[in-house]
């Protein structure tokens, strides 16, 4: 009795199953209710997290995150009260710029149009400052990574200015964006920030 040629799957060399029926070829299933095994001796992938692959992250704002968030609040509200006495001092210099007595004196004059011009230049760069604070600070519910280097940076930028040129006012700002750099780039921070946004 020939079985044919070897090499051919559809020859009489058909696989054998129990119950005598041919396999034509294939490998043979496991019964049902089987776990299926696996393939090259792989383990099995684990289960996706989140919609990319990626774990979700953590669920709630570190207290850390929290502190800077306050603490960039809290900066607002000082650059307001500095935009505040610095444009006193600006309309007080235009004030004496416009006394009778002081208006040949045109060295006094000069000198009164450009500390007036460069203390509101300081007012309005205080309160624009501050409404950056604010939005930073906001978005800190649902920014992601982008809303972190922000904040870093502005930390940064902030504590610079603390030191030179506004030492004398600057000194609380310096403190208070070094705890905001420093809470923002820890761990905890870059895990909060660079969790899988929902949206």
């Amino acid at each position: 009795m020939s079985f044919g040629d070897p090499n051919n799957p559809y020859g009489q060399q058909q696989n054998a199953q129990p119950g005598g029926q041919p396999g034509y070829g294939y490998p043979q299933q496991p019964p049902q209710g089987a776990a299926p095994q696996q393939g090259y001796g792989y383990p099995q992938a684990p289960p996706v997290q989140g919609g990319y692959g990626f774990p979700g992250g953590p669920t709630e704002m570190p207290g850390g995150v929290k502190a800077a968030r306050v603490m960039l609040f809290v900066i607002a509200g000082l650059q307001v009260i500095g935009a505040i006495f610095v444009a006193l001092a600006a309309a007080a210099v235009n004030a004496a710029k416009n006394d009778a007595t002081l208006q040949e004196d045109v060295q006094f004059q000069q000198l009164a149009e450009y500390s007036g011009a460069v203390l509101w230049g300081i007012v309005v760069f205080a309160v624009l400052w501050g409404v950056l604070a604010v939005v930073l600070g906001a978005k800190f519910g649902k920014g992601g990574s982008g809303i972190r280097i922000a904040t870093i940076v502005f930390g940064v930028i902030t504590a610079i200015l603390g030191i030179y040129p506004f030492v004398v006012m600057g000194l609380a700002h310096t403190v208070l964006a070094i705890l905001v750099v420093v809470f923002v780039a820890k761990s905890d921070g870059g895990a909060w920030f660079n969790r899988q946004q929902q949206h």
